[in-house]
């Protein structure tokens, strides 16, 4: 591990691409393109192909090309998959990162695994190679890795992986569906009043001067309020960009903020109750993999803090890390930290006398992603009807306070 980490300091050389020509084992001439990290190397690599070089050059850079794609957790899950089966197959793990890497659809996934293959080829093992791109392989993956290459089940680790992130992502999806559809009512809601009181309203202001009556209170309050949009309609959007602009970077950058912003998260009905399942499967589905790997529980406990997704949950993970050091049962700091509902304190417990406790944490995992999924689904088919309740209040509340004046009016003749 502590090789691992230190690796992270270092760079690995992104391989270029060559374009070559040449001949095969037949006489045939052939030409296409390889990576390497140097002139010389792609010569070799060629050679090894069973061509005879004739012509190599870099391949000149275009500076008209697009932007690169961004590696995605999704790729790196694929890619762990792809490795796992290739590797269970009996396909050397050289050749299974060559096949992978110039095969992939995504440049920047290409070149990383190329880079990877190089690495690993010059006599660096596949942990710290990784450990390199801190950002596509977190200190869980490589922690993973690096038990796999330790113990010879490097094979049996990757499913395991594989298999863990591939959860993860379903998770995630569930959690941004559960996040992003309320969000996408509050900011349609906005648009829509925004729009009625600077477009919509004024046109029934102009019709109401023609009365010479006393407008009723809803009315003029409504007039005032448009009146606010149209001369301010730029500060109110650019206050409410900049406020949520700064508080995603607030909680980037303060742990303070982000763990305000997670506990208040935690406190919003349904919702919170959606944001506490999700981190409790992904404690239990991250302690579980580590676990079964060999990792020891203490060390387990610093990657699986940093794998809740919720700086509440991640903290009280690092205590109970600090209790267990010195002895305290699992189930025991569980229940000190005041965060884990009684049925999971009670399977750890279990887990923990039986020697079962990647099991039992397994097991709850799978039952707390199951409750997320039906708490999403629950959730989607409660706001479709408060969907239409809460938009039609605005536009209705709106519509009544235009006419009335027209209703007065006509009571008055």
């Amino acid at each position: 591990m502590a090789q691992a980490q230190a690796a992270k300091a270092k760079k690995v050389k992104v391989p270029d691409i060559f374009l070559w020509q040449g001949t095969d084992k037949q006489g045939r001439k052939v030409k296409g393109q390889i990576s390497a990290e140097n002139l010389n190397q792609a010569k070799v690599d060629l050679r090894r192909q069973g061509i005879t070089p004739l012509k190599v050059r870099k391949k000149p850079k275009d500076l008209f090309a697009p932007r690169k794609p961004k590696i995605k957790p999704s790729d790196i899950a694929v890619f762990s998959r792809m490795l796992a089966t290739m590797m269970s197959s009996g396909v050397p793990l050289m050749q299974s990162l060559q096949i992978i890497g110039e095969g992939h659809e995504n440049s920047s996934m290409q070149e990383m695994i190329l880079a990877i293959k190089a690495d690993v080829e010059s006599g660096t093992s596949l942990a710290e190679s990784l450990s390199k791109f801190p950002h596509h392989f977190d200190d869980l993956y490589v922690n993973l890795i690096n038990a796999g290459e330790q113990s010879g089940a490097l094979e049996t680790l990757l499913h395991e992986i594989a298999a863990y992130q591939e959860k993860t992502e379903a998770l995630k999806a569930k959690i941004k569906k559960a996040l992003v559809y309320p969000t996408a009512i509050i900011v349609v809601a906005f648009i829509v009043t925004a729009i009625l009181m600077i477009f919509v309203i004024p046109q029934f202001e102009s019709l109401f001067k023609g009365f010479g009556a006393d407008l009723p209170g809803l009315t003029k309050l409504v007039i005032r309020v448009s009146e606010v949009f149209q001369e301010k309609w730029w500060l109110i959007f650019g206050i409410l960009i900049a406020a949520v602009y700064g508080a995603m970077e607030s909680r980037k950058r303060s742990r303070k903020v982000q763990h305000f912003l997670d506990r208040m998260l935690l406190k919003i009905p349904v919702v919170g109750e959606i944001m506490r399942k999700a981190a409790i499967a992904r404690f239990a589905r991250t302690f579980s993999t580590m676990f079964k790997a060999g990792v020891p529980m203490v060390e387990a406990m610093t990657s699986v803090a940093g794998a809740t997704g919720n700086v509440v949950f991640g903290e009280a993970t690092l205590i109970m890390r600090d209790d267990v050091s010195t002895g305290t049962q699992l189930n025991k700091a569980m229940i000190d930290v005041e965060l884990f509902p009684n049925m999971v304190v009670q399977m750890v417990a279990i887990g923990e006398e039986s020697g079962s406790l990647d099991a039992m944490l397994a097991k709850v995992a799978e039952f707390y992603e199951s409750e997320v999924d039906d708490a999403v689904d629950n959730m989607t088919a409660l706001l479709e009807p408060l969907i239409m309740v809460f938009l039609g209040g605005i536009v209705g509340t709106l519509v009544i306070a235009m006419y009335l004046p027209i209703f007065k009016l006509g009571a008055a003749i």
